[in-house]
């Protein structure tokens, strides 16, 4: 089977809860940090400009339980300060392995990250530096998934890498299915035909509307965000209908 095309530019979307300690069902593991960390150092070692957005589930979101009751506006702020948490431990392990790295809020905190600009952002990815953006799109009622498809047009990313923890996209959920189907590849409206939990709906269709792909892959299997980089057929392309397959 041939390599997919390599990509030079990307934007990786990590859940929060890619972060979590399973020990206490939250918070930041630095291990599964220092790893992800030591993965996208080598990337941009080799050349591969990364932008990431890191969700921040792992500590509060807006639409999860521990948010009933409040305001959802205010819950969502919440969650978005969260996403700045994990972004500050991201850039913490990556510069302890010699990365040059800047978070970018779309809420304005100067004392701790930049605000998000756009064209300061281009600037540093053409430079080599990794740029976290943190904080989603400073605007309630949008998930990390929609910040990342946005974010990955306006920096002109090649493709999202959305890293997960199963190994791709399936018919119907792997751990409670042993009968479940893995798709190679397959387009964006028969994700959203089939309500599939690739990325929110938002996002899916975000995507579609601009022909940006999208990788789903295993995101703690060593070595993994190197081998979708380079193209090897690792996870799921979720595609536009009208390229080949």
């Amino acid at each position: 089977m041939p390599h997919r095309p390599p990509f030079s530019r990307i934007l990786l979307k990590l859940s929060g809860e890619a972060f979590s300690d399973p020990s206490v069902k939250g918070g930041i593991d630095p291990t599964i940090v220092r790893q992800v960390a030591r993965e996208v150092g080598q990337q941009a070692s080799e050349g591969t400009q990364v932008g990431i957005v890191v969700g921040g589930g792992n500590i509060f979101r807006g639409n999860s339980p521990s948010a009933t009751g409040m305001d959802r506006a205010s819950a969502d702020h919440m969650g978005m300060l969260a996403t700045t948490i994990n972004a500050l431990a991201l850039q913490d392990a990556l510069e302890k392995a010699n990365v040059e790295t800047r978070v970018q809020t779309a809420i304005e905190m100067k004392e701790v990250a930049e605000p998000y600009i756009r064209r300061r952002a281009l600037r540093h990815l053409e430079k080599g530096r990794v740029v976290i953006f943190a904080a989603g799109l400073g605007v309630p009622y949008f998930t990390t998934d929609t910040s990342a498809a946005q974010r990955a047009l306006e920096i002109g990313a090649e493709a999202i890498l959305k890293g997960t923890q199963v190994d791709g996209v399936y018919d119907k959920d792997p751990k409670h299915h042993a009968d479940a189907v893995r798709y190679d590849e397959i387009d964006f409206l028969s994700v959203l035909n089939q309500g599939l939990q690739v990325m929110d709906s938002t996002a899916i269709s975000l995507c579609m509307d601009n022909g940006l792909p999208i990788v789903v892959f295993e995101l703690l299997r060593e070595g993994n965000i190197g081998r979708v980089v380079r193209g090897e057929h690792v996870g799921t392309l979720v595609r536009p209908a009208d390229l080949p397959a």
